[in-house]
């Protein structure tokens, strides 16, 4: 018996990266997953879980979108059978962009994918799970969304808002027995962290990758699947409300400089 036999789980982001990993570590535990990504490699992530013997059905669509979003609650009750997880993990990242050169356009479009797509996750979910007297909701954030350094202005603005939407909407959901939570990742190799990681082995400066976290090294997507399937099983029953930080210890301290002992 797997930790999440019996389970529905959506999964937001899951044609790449971090959503990948967990979908497939969510199957080898025993979930059936509705999977979504607007990329079409999310039908290959379908592929890799259920050639591993789990079950998938994926879908493409804007996690944005509000009627794309109600459609897949909708579809993972109609299909499924019902929803106990949802795993709000589509994300951009608008790059390093100067503040010059941004505009309102580009601050609406990151806000509108990495905060108003975890809120809409938030809000069709809990109408099927609140009459169950359970579930949880799971939303991606980022170290970013904690303090400065880790992302651009309007994507740590984004993540500290998933923040703050886990917190508020937890208490929104006082008495339901409805869980929200959301991870922090710190630097994870996934397609959108790529270029750092490639661009420090062209360097020869591989050994630096996460040099300013305690444990010095990056992490792997499946260091993050790991963590949300903590949060999407009974295991965490009574964590709710939280940030839970995956980042080798970097967001443990302030910028010093440091010796290896």
């Amino acid at each position: 018996m797997g930790r999440l036999s019996g389970k529905i789980a959506v999964i937001t982001g899951a044609g790449s990266g971090i959503g990948r990993a967990s979908a497939q570590l969510f199957a080898a535990e025993g979930a059936s997953l509705l999977i979504a990504d607007k990329m079409d490699s999310v039908h290959e992530t379908a592929k890799l879980v259920t050639g591993a013997g789990g079950k998938a059905v994926s879908v493409t669509g804007d996690a944005g979108d509000e009627a794309f979003v109600a459609g897949l609650v909708e579809k993972a009750v109609k299909d499924l059978g019902g929803l106990d997880v949802i795993w709000a993990n589509a994300g951009i990242s608008g790059g390093w962009t100067p503040m010059e050169e941004m505009d309102a356009a580009f601050w609406a479009e990151i806000l509108r994918v990495n905060l108003i797509g975890p809120f809409l996750a938030v809000k069709h979910a809990s109408k099927v799970m609140i009459p169950k007297g359970k579930g949880s909701i799971i939303m991606t954030a980022s170290v970013a969304g904690i303090r400065s350094g880790a992302g651009g202005m309007p994507y740590s603005a984004s993540k500290a808002g998933v923040i703050n939407l886990a917190t508020t909407s937890a208490n929104e959901f006082y008495g339901t027995g409805v869980r929200v939570n959301c991870i922090c990742p710190g630097l994870i190799e996934t397609g959108m962290t790529q270029p750092i990681f490639d661009g420090a082995r062209a360097r020869g400066n591989e050994d630096k990758i996460g040099q300013l976290n305690p444990l010095t090294r990056g992490g792997v997507p499946s260091e993050i699947a790991h963590a949300g399937l903590f949060l999407a099983s009974d295991d965490s029953s009574y964590v709710n409300g939280q940030a839970v930080v995956v980042d080798g210890g970097l967001s443990s301290s302030h910028p010093v400089v440091r010796r290896k002992r």
